[in-house]
């Protein structure tokens, strides 16, 4: 890398890092800084970008730092290898955290090449809009600028917006006030303002979705539609039109053209739950979408052009899925460029009041019913008892309280749990084994809603053996679809 250059305006002459503001002809233009100390790549970037946005252009940190206190641009080129660390990120990467500090509305896109992707990730975990490799395409490099121009200017009136509670725009919230729910709030808040995929990870019944829509209702897409698709249960055969769509004779039953989900989503949010239920082949056309921005029906042979922002949610160890050859490590790699994992409810037992106490006064005003509090054994009980189905179980087991309480108080009973003198170890080999059998055919129906092929495969048992297992224990697979009976 070249250092010491002195930046270039538009029209190809040296100028001084005092920028002006751009006159009247051009003031509705979107205003973008170039980072680059290699001077061929800012002289490409500074004759392509010119005919559609203002641009300024800098060698150094230095002299981006002063021309972003003189004006105010809508985006940001950065190269992570400036002076006087060329060959690292630290230089480049304390420049982001800068900028971003200065206006938080800003978007960032990070130029780098093959061989610096742990930085370029790094940088979006700081709040980088996007990472885009060398070497630069200007056709996609300026459709990605303008996207996040665009993006930039709704943010001016929408940032800043932060609470301890977060709505995901349905009537539904994400509550708590513990370290773990501090965390998911802090990190929701960074990525809901830029277009990064963000992978949600967690249990069943944690509130990935809830998680979602929040960071959509948040994000400069929350007038746009949010779709949400659940990949484990579209059958094998459905799954890559259902995604993408079909032409009109493009299979036995493609009696018309019809959209697919990602397409309905378009300037939206499309959030993929369990996405490693996916087949790999659609996986492979799922990672074609993400790099382009573009797809193609089933049957068609038309791009066509797709404006959407990916989130995704897993309740396995999508990494370990990776190595085992079942998840493409491309496609991992570009869902995970940021993370939330969602803590189960028995390890923040802190926030357990708090959401017991909301679903409480909910569901006493949706059944209009004289609103009981919890008994002192309800509440022990309730942080006693290891939440296998999280806080959807909880929600349903206080729903089910609220129906069936008789007494001044709720009780253990009201509820359907035992009582912490219930609770005994099992005293036999025959019972502990029972009891494990249980607790694990109830996870696994839980887990895929009921579905009896995915949870016997699950626990790696074969159909029938989970057939005979469910008569054994009296266990209804019926109860767990949709939202599931969830038993002690």
């Amino acid at each position: 890398m070249v250092s010491g250059h002195i930046p270039w305006d538009l029209m190809g002459g040296p100028m001084s890092t005092q920028n002006t503001l751009p006159d009247h002809a051009t003031q509705n233009r979107s205003r973008v800084l170039v980072v680059e100390d290699q001077e061929g790549i800012r002289t490409q970037l500074r004759w392509g970008l010119a005919e559609r946005f203002d641009v300024v252009c800098t060698a150094t940190s230095q002299e981006a730092a002063q021309a972003f206190r003189g004006q105010q641009f809508d985006a940001v080129t950065l190269d992570l290898g400036l002076p006087p660390d060329p060959d690292g990120a630290t230089e480049g990467l304390r420049l982001l955290e800068e900028c971003l500090a200065h206006d938080p509305a800003v978007k960032i896109v990070v130029l780098t090449g093959n061989s610096d992707h742990h930085n370029a990730l790094r940088a979006v975990q700081l709040g980088a809009f996007d990472y885009y490799l060398k070497p630069v395409k200007l056709a996609e490099l300026r459709l990605i600028l303008e996207r996040a121009c665009n993006l930039a200017q709704l943010d001016r009136e929408a940032f800043g917006e932060s609470a301890e509670v977060a709505s995901s725009g349905g009537g539904e919230e994400l509550l708590g006030d513990g370290p773990a729910m501090r965390r998911i709030l802090d990190t929701m808040k960074r990525v809901a303002r830029t277009d990064v995929t963000v992978l949600i990870s967690g249990e069943s019944g944690t509130g990935k979705e809830l998680v979602a829509r929040a960071i959509h209702a948040k994000s400069p897409r929350r007038n746009r539609p949010f779709v949400a698709i659940n990949c484990g249960a579209i059958p094998e055969n459905l799954v890559e039109s259902e995604l993408f769509g079909h032409e009109k004779g493009s299979f036995t039953g493609a009696h018309t053209q019809r959209k697919g989900r990602l397409e309905m989503a378009d300037g939206g949010t499309v959030f993929l739950d369990e996405v490693a239920e996916l087949p790999l082949p659609v996986q492979v056309k799922l990672l074609r979408v993400l790099q382009e921005r573009q797809l193609e029906r089933v049957g068609g042979r038309e791009l066509i052009p797709l404006d959407v922002r990916i989130l995704a949610a897993t309740n396995r160890d999508i990494k370990r899925e990776t190595v085992q050859g079942r998840f493409r490590e491309d496609l991992y790699y570009r869902l995970v460029v940021v993370t939330i994992p969602i803590t189960p409810l028995r390890e923040r037992l802190e926030d357990l009041s708090l959401l017991a106490a909301h679903f409480l006064e909910r569901f006493s005003v949706e059944y209009k019913v004289r609103a009981r509090p919890f008994s002192a054994d309800a509440l022990t009980a309730m942080r006693t008892y290891p939440w296998p189905g999280n806080v959807r179980e909880l929600e349903n087991r206080i729903k089910r309280a609220v129906i069936m309480a008789q007494g001044r108080r709720i009780m253990p009973e009201d509820l359907d749990l035992p009582t912490v003198t219930d609770q005994k170890p099992p005293v036999s080999l025959k019972e502990a084994r029972n009891e494990t059998e249980r607790r694990l055919l109830l996870e696994a129906l839980q887990r895929y809603r009921g579905n009896i092929s995915q949870a016997a495969k699950a626990i790696q048992i074969s159909r029938p053996a989970f057939h005979e297992l469910l008569d054994k224990h009296e266990i209804r697979a019926e109860d767990y679809k949709q939202e599931g009976k969830l038993h002690p």
